[in-house]
């Protein structure tokens, strides 16, 4: 045991060059998706199907002698032979072992790693545990040397507080909503924010946007013709590296794929009707159910070399992403979803829930058949390594789900008698989709023909809601109870990233709005931070800063503080602890 953990010590530090002592460990994530009604398919087969979105809460009902004419409605007890004729299926399920299977045993805690909660002390730390040291060497190095090519003299070399700067006025961009807006008009000096122009000027942000660079251009060439990604594949591996070294998934894990819109040139551009970008890059990610936060990403480059299609390659992508858990369970959708993927799984002490397309060999024509059979009807079949039913949500109409973790007929007591799978597959669909969702809203993706920088500017966008996660799951009483502490976290992560710029600008701004944004900036104390404070850092006592207002003392003006106020133990009014009273003034309580 000591040899292994000491090899993770020497991988963190090799990745991220930090000295690690400690172990893995330990908070319980704050649930921060949202059930999605719908399942995005891949558009590359063009298969759909209807299903209704679920409830959580429902109750599950075992199999009984009344309900079992509702599931097995249009076939009779025995065994079913699939398609290829290779598997037997069952129309009852086999015994229970009586012992909770391997492939669900979870041996990692789900949370931040004991190696991010010793780290993130505030806001700016998490999320340059994502955007470390060594990618950012890169970027200055690679960014430094295409500008000196390409602006010669004129060309001032960046350093850490430039790139930091670059990444906070992009991250202040989606805060603001201005991902379609010409930049031109975020520095305008009437319509613009100051806080902009206090920051750098137009023209700068500019350079750096045309010569920012991710690898040695001269070198290319060579490098191209072996991998598509070779423009910018070093900080992808250093970053996706990083991705499961803070964070341990929960029980449920989600595998689908992304699209970042993109519409310029590209060798492995891809087109997908049913996506609401249509075109882009393809990228497949692996994000935890519960809270979306992204675990493993992997681009898609197209076809392999000499342009033969690859098999299976579903199967391919979801084993791949998956490795490194153990005793999670595997959600995917209908194209990834197949009787060997879940046989695969097993042996890596996984499962796997998903819907399953009609065409594939594995399944009984019995389950197919859809004439006679009455609404809200289900029929199971059963081996010893999977469970599939056909449930009929609307006329001549069936959702097939295939899953390796129930063993059961079970149905729940809603009007529609869902089975216990479509619930769950309902419940942990969403990780991926949820993913999208949240990073387009404040999105910092600008107008660019390069689609390196489109892959960077999806980097920075995973990067701070893999920071929020862990923020506020770090930290629980940050901004309770407000509806929008994501934007509050990307605010002052952005505001914490240019403030040393800010502080370090030698000539004062033109606009008389930028030049206070700098005044007030350099008048804060350099040991304040911008960010908000850790509230369960050792020096600092936990406040709780949710929405609910703080009460005034009842002697003198001074508002509420959990560290050093009172209050009445009948009426429960607030008396600050400097007053040395006997009894309440209220309510004459003692």
């Amino acid at each position: 045991m000591s040899s292994r953990r000491t090899a993770a010590e020497e991988a963190l530090s090799q990745i991220l060059n930090w000295d690690s002592d400690v172990e893995e460990d330990i908070s319980e994530p704050e649930d921060l998706s949202e059930t999605e009604d719908n399942v995005i398919a891949d558009p590359d087969c063009q298969f759909s199907y209807d299903e209704e979105d679920s409830e959580d809460e429902s109750a599950v009902v075992p199999p009984t002698d009344e309900n079992q004419g509702m599931q097995q409605s249009s076939s009779t007890e025995g065994t079913w032979a699939s398609k290829d004729g290779n598997i037997k299926w069952s129309t009852s399920p086999h015994p229970s072992r009586g012992r909770l299977s391997s492939s669900n045993v979870i041996k990692m805690t789900p949370g931040p790693t004991r190696f991010a909660v010793t780290r993130v002390d505030e806001i700016q730390s998490a999320f340059q545990l994502f955007i470390s040291s060594p990618i950012e060497r890169i970027i200055l190095e690679m960014t430094n040397l295409e500008g000196r090519r390409v602006f010669q003299e004129k060309w001032k070399p960046l350093d850490q507080t430039d790139l930091h700067a670059y990444i906070g006025v992009l991250l202040l961009a989606g805060v603001y909503r201005s991902k379609g807006e010409a930049t031109a008009s975020l520095w305008n000096e009437e319509n613009g924010r100051p806080i902009f122009r206090a920051t750098m000027s137009l023209e700068t942000f500019h350079m750096i946007s045309r010569v920012i660079r991710f690898d040695n251009h001269d070198t290319r060439a060579g490098r191209r013709e072996r991998d598509k990604l070779a423009a910018i594949r070093d900080v992808w591996d250093k970053w996706v590296e990083i991705l499961p070294l803070l964070y341990n998934p929960g029980p449920h894990v989600t595998v689908d794929e992304r699209l970042v819109q993109f519409r310029g040139r590209c060798p492995f551009r891809q087109y997908m009707p049913n996506k609401p970008a249509k075109y882009g890059i393809k990228i497949w990610a692996a994000c935890d159910a519960k809270s979306s936060y992204a675990w493993n990403m992997q681009v898609y480059t197209g076809k392999l070399p000499g342009g033969t299609s690859e098999k299976n390659q579903g199967m391919r992508v979801v084993l791949e992403m998956s490795e490194g858990l153990q005793g999670h369970n595997i959600t995917c959708d209908n194209f990834f979803t197949s009787y060997r993927l879940g046989d695969e799984l097993q042996k890596r002490k996984l499962t796997m829930l998903g819907t399953v397309r009609r065409n594939k060999p594995e399944l009984p024509t019995e389950i197919l058949k859809m004439q006679g059979r009455p609404l809200h009807s289900s029929i199971f079949a059963f081996t010893e390594k999977a469970t599939v039913v056909s449930y009929c949500p609307k006329r001549n109409k069936n959702v097939l789900v295939m899953s390796a973790m129930h063993t059961d007929a079970s149905l729940s007591t809603r009007e529609d008698m869902k089975p216990q799978m479509i619930l769950d597959y309902n419940s942990t669909k969403g990780g991926v989709d949820n993913l999208d969702k949240v990073t387009a809203t404040y999105s910092c993706q600008r107008k660019t023909a390069r689609w390196p920088l489109v892959i960077f500017y999806n980097i920075v966008d995973v990067s701070a809601y893999n920071a929020y996660v862990l923020w506020t799951a770090i930290n629980q009483k940050w901004n309770a109870g407000k509806l929008y502490r994501r934007r509050l976290f990307l605010e002052d992560l952005g505001k914490a990233l240019i403030t040393p710029k800010i502080q370090t600008r030698a000539r004062p701004a033109r606009s008389p709005a930028a030049a206070a944004v700098i005044e007030k900036v350099k008048l804060r104390s350099p040991d304040q931070p911008a960010a908000s404070p850790n509230p369960t850092s050792p020096n600092q006592h936990p406040v709780d800063t949710g929405g609910k207002k703080r009460k005034r003392c009842q002697v003198c003006p001074s508002r509420e503080d959990s560290n050093t106020s009172t209050s009445c133990v009948k009426c429960k009014n607030y008396i600050c602890r400097k007053h040395t009273v006997t009894f309440c003034p209220s309510c004459g309580e003692h």
